[in-house]
């Protein structure tokens, strides 16, 4: 099995900043994608950000400019810089990890965090 670890998420003011990470744990073999989803009170869970295992990166349009998704492969850890917060970024963050157990690329399944709560008001 695979253990998430989420970061506390916390009150940030309008403007303000906060990171977030995720680090994975368990019966790893490799890791493939890793990224963000979010999900505010009565919206269906969206996704944010994405990297791959080869690095590259995606974003959802309402943060793109402002958010920021790395890994660190030696420590199985996915981060998300949040910049410029808005109210309207209120939401639970949960992160995911794309893990394969074994060599096989069939064995690769996805992992969920428990979820952050991330509260962006002044």
């Amino acid at each position: 099995q695979v253990q998430l670890v989420e970061s506390e998420g916390g009150l940030v003011q309008p403007g303000g900043s906060l990171g977030l990470s995720c680090a994975a744990s368990g019966s790893i073999f490799r890791i493939n994608a890793m990224g963000w989803y979010r999900q505010a009170p009565e919206n269906e869970r969206e996704s944010v950000a994405h990297i791959t295992g080869a690095g590259s990166t995606s974003y959802a349009d309402s943060v793109k400019g402002r958010f920021a998704v790395s890994r660190d492969n030696g420590k199985n850890t996915v981060y998300l810089q949040m910049n410029s917060l808005k109210p309207e970024d209120t939401a639970v963050y949960y992160c995911y990890v794309v893990v394969q157990t074994t060599t096989a690329v069939s064995s690769a399944k996805t992992y969920w965090g428990k979820g952050t709560l991330v509260t962006v008001s002044s």
